[in-house]
């Protein structure tokens, strides 16, 4: 692997998944409040299944498409606080993008901002990545200003582009390039 896993930072482990995270993935994939802004509704058990399976598999990151995501785990408690997700977007142009999804009784710590800084680094400085972005529904500020505090800069807001949900809405577009990166 390109990659070097587990991370660890001051507070957080950033690992694979493992079938014993299947409880904390269930509860975070089937919040009706964690999904408001993400492309999928609620999951079923059933759907969590998979979703674990598909984050427990081995990705070598070198292909379109392809997508790490990470268990976000405090390291005093062990608690799973969330998760980070890096994706391939585009191998021939070195394009990744970023997401983020965690625990809302873990909000507004920084836990999203350490673990994402970390995301951005293995990109750039493991995988080579040119130019990292973070697409997001407009409505979702606390994003929108966890990619800012990042670094990251505002390039685009597309108009009702997306029909998500039963409504239109608005996608963010964030872009940072591997020389604006500041190492962590």
């Amino acid at each position: 692997m390109p990659y070097k896993l587990p991370i660890e930072t001051e507070r957080l482990t950033l690992r694979r998944y493992v079938e014993t995270d299947y409880d904390d993935l269930l509860k975070l994939q089937s919040n009706d409040d964690v999904t408001r802004f993400l492309l999928y509704d609620s999951k079923t058990p059933d759907e969590v299944r998979e979703s674990l399976a598909l984050r427990m598999a081995d990705v070598p990151m070198d292909a379109d498409l392809q997508a790490l995501t990470l268990a976000v785990i405090l390291r005093e408690t062990g608690q799973h606080v969330g998760e980070v997700t890096l994706f391939v977007e585009n191998s021939t142009h070195q394009g990744g993008e970023i997401g983020f999804v965690f625990h809302p009784e873990f909000h507004g710590r920084g836990f999203a901002a350490e673990a994402s800084a970390q995301v951005l680094r293995m990109g750039f400085e493991e995988l080579g990545m040119h130019r990292i972005i973070g697409r997001l529904d407009a409505r979702n500020t606390g994003s929108a200003n966890l990619l800012k505090r990042l670094g990251m800069r505002q390039e685009a807001h597309f108009v009702r582009n997306e029909f998500l949900k039963g409504e239109w809405t608005d996608e963010l577009v964030f872009a940072m390039l591997a020389d604006e990166f500041v190492s962590i």
